[in-house]
C-alpha cells in the first residue's frame, strides 16, 4: 500500500518521530533536498545476517527469534533474491551491509573474525521516500501495516507544518568515554607504513590502503551521534543501518556501487585527501596542492584501474569507461580526489555479480587485489568488520545503491569502532600518512564522544 504526500519534511524529524524506536530500522539520508529513503523491518519482515567464521546464514523475524540456519555465503543469498519482482516499492528489497571480511572470504583468502555480523541485511516493509518535494509512505497491506501507515502520515502532516521550526534534541555532553586507543599506536602505524613500501619496492603491490581502528568504549546514543555528524560533516551519501544492538553510523562519501534497473554500473573511488584550511586563502591552497600532488594522482589512477578490470569481468565488451577523473569534490572536513568510472552489465550478468565482482572495493584494498589484501592482512592483525565494507540498498528489479562504509562508526552496546585508513605508494611520506588516518577519523570520533551517557 502507498499514499503520496506533499512536502518538505525535515527528514531527521520523519525518522526521529516514525523510526528511531524500531528495534530494525534505516535511513539512506541524501539530504533534506535528496531522494532519501528509510524505514524499518515490521512484524512479517526478516533479518539475515551472515557469519564468515562459520559459514553460515541465520534468518530472524524482527522480534529476533531465528528461524532459519544454512550453509550459504551473503553473495549466494543475494543471487537468489535478484530478479524477484519488488511489490509496492518494498517487497523484496533489501537495505543493510556486506562488511569487508565477507568479501575477503569470497576471494578464497584467509580472514580475521570480526565482532560483528559479517553481513546484516533487512527486508523491510515500512518506508518513506523522499524524492522532488513528494513523499512515498508505503507500507505491508494488512490490518497492521494500514495502522502504521494512517500514523506515519498523519506524523508527516504535522511536521510539514512545522518545517523549519523543528529543533533537532541536544546532543549530550560527552561524560563516561575515554579518548580510546587505536589497535596500532604511532609507531606500530609508522612501522607499518614502511612496512607497506618495502612491499611495493619488491614488487609485490603498487599501492597498499593500510588501516587502523579507534575504538572509544563506554555507551552511546547512535543517533544522537549521527545528529552530531550530519551537522558537522554532511555528506550526500550519509546514512544509519540499526540491526538489533548495533548502530551503522556514517557519514560516507564513496559510492561503490550504483546499479540501475537496466544494467547501468557507476562506482566513485575515493583516494587523495587533503585537511580544510584555515581561511578561504590556506583552503584554495591545500585544494590546488591536492590536485597536483602526484602520490595522489598515481593512487587515484591506480585504483580507477583496478575498477575498470573488475567491472570487466562482468561488463558489456566496449563499455566500460572512465567518465570522470581526478577531480576534487570538498566536504566540511576535507578535500577529495574522486573518478568516476562507468559499464553496463553484460548478457546473463546480473546487479550481484557486479558486486561480488569488485568486492572489497579497490579503494580499500590496492593492487593487485589478492595481493594487497594479503599483504594487508599480516600487518593490521585485526578484522576490519563492517568498516571497508558496503552499505545501502539492494533491490529487487535489479537495481543496487551501496556506499563505502567509510567515515563511519560502529555502536554497540559497550562503545564505538571507527576505521580509518589511506593508500600507501612508494612516493608516501609515513608521517604524513598517519596525519591523514587521524584527520579522517577526528569528526567522527567528536561525533561519537559527544553523544555519550551514562
Amino acid at each position: 500500500m502507498q499514499e503520496r504526500l506533499d512536502g518538505p519534511v525535515d527528514q531527521a524529524a520523519a525518522f526521529e518521530a516514525l523510526f528511531a524506536g524500531e528495534r530494525h530500522a534505516f535511513w539512506l539520508d541524501r539530504g533534506n533536498s535528496g531522494a532519501s529513503l528509510m524505514g524499518s523491518a515490521g512484524s512479517g519482515a526478516s533479518v539475515v545476517t551472515a557469519s564468515v567464521a562459520s559459514g553460515v546464514l541465520a534468518t530472524q523475524d524482527a522480534a529476533g527469534a531465528v528461524r532459519d540456519v544454512r550453509r550459504q555465503s551473503i553473495f549466494s543469498f543475494l543471487r537468489q533474491e535478484d530478479g524477484r519482482v519488488s511489490s509496492g516499492g518494498g517487497g523484496r528489497a533489501w537495505v543493510g551491509w556486506i562488511g569487508y571480511e565477507a568479501g575477503v572470504n569470497a576471494l578464497g583468502l584467509t580472514t580475521a573474525t570480526s565482532r560483528y555480523p559479517d553481513a546484516a541485511l533487512m527486508r523491510f516493509d515500512r518506508s518513506v521516500a523522499f524524492e522532488a518535494g513528494s513523499i512515498t509512505v508505503t507500507a505491508e497491506d494488512s490490518e497492521a501495516g494500514r495502522a502504521w501507515m494512517e500514523a506515519a502520515s498523519s506524523a508527516l502532516r504535522r511536521l510539514r507544518a512545522e518545517f523549519g521550526s523543528w529543533e533537532p534534541p541536544a546532543v549530550i555532553e560527552a561524560t563516561d568515554v575515554s579518548a580510546g586507543s587505536w589497535r596500532h599506536d604511532d609507531d606500530d602505524y609508522l612501522r607499518m607504513v614502511r612496512a607497506c613500501q618495502d612491499a611495493i619496492v619488491r614488487g609485490d603491490a603498487y599501492v597498499l590502503c593500510l588501516t587502523n581502528e579507534l575504538r572509544i568504549p563506554g555507551k552511546v546514543d547512535a543517533l544522537a551521534a549521527y545528529r552530531a555528524l550530519r551537522t558537522i560533516n554532511p555528506t550526500r551519501l550519509g546514512g544509519i543501518v540499526r540491526v538489533g544492538d548495533l548502530w551503522l553510523v556514517s557519514a560516507s562519501p564513496e559510492q561503490f556501487l550504483r546499479i540501475t534497473p537496466d544494467g547501468v554500473v557507476t562506482t566513485m573511488p575515493v583516494k587523495g585527501t587533503r585537511p580544510r584550511g584555515v581561511d578561504d586563502a590556506d583552503d584554495a591552497r591545500l585544494r590546488s596542492a591536492l590536485l597536483a600532488s602526484e602520490k595522489e594522482r598515481a593512487e587515484n589512477l591506480m585504483i580507477v584501474d583496478l575498477m575498470r578490470n573488475d567491472l570487466a569481468r562482468v561488463a558489456r565488451v566496449g563499455s566500460v569507461e572512465v567518465t570522470r577523473l581526478l577531480e576534487v569534490e570538498t566536504y566540511a572536513s576535507v578535500h577529495q580526489l574522486v573518478s568516476t568510472v562507468r559499464a553496463r552489465l553484460g548478457d546473463g550478468k546480473h546487479a550481484i555479480d557486479a558486486i561480488e565482482a569488485c568486492f572489497p572495493a579497490g579503494s580499500m584494498t590496492g593492487t593487485p587485489k589478492r595481493s594487497a589484501i594479503s599483504i594487508l592482512g599480516e600487518l593490521e592483525q585485526g578484522p576490519r568488520g563492517i568498516y571497508s565494507g558496503c552499505f545501502g540498498l539492494f533491490s529487487s528489479d535489479g537495481s543496487v545503491d551501496v556506499s563505502m562504509v567509510i567515515r563511519s562508526m560502529i555502536v554497540d552496546p559497550t562503545g564505538v569502532s571507527i576505521g580509518s585508513g589511506g593508500g600507501v605508494t612508494s612516493l608516501s611520506v609515513p608521517e604524513e600518512e598517519l596525519a591523514e588516518v587521524k584527520l579522517k577519523a577526528r569528526a567522527i570520533a567528536a561525533a561519537a564522544r559527544a553523544s555519550a551517557f551514562h
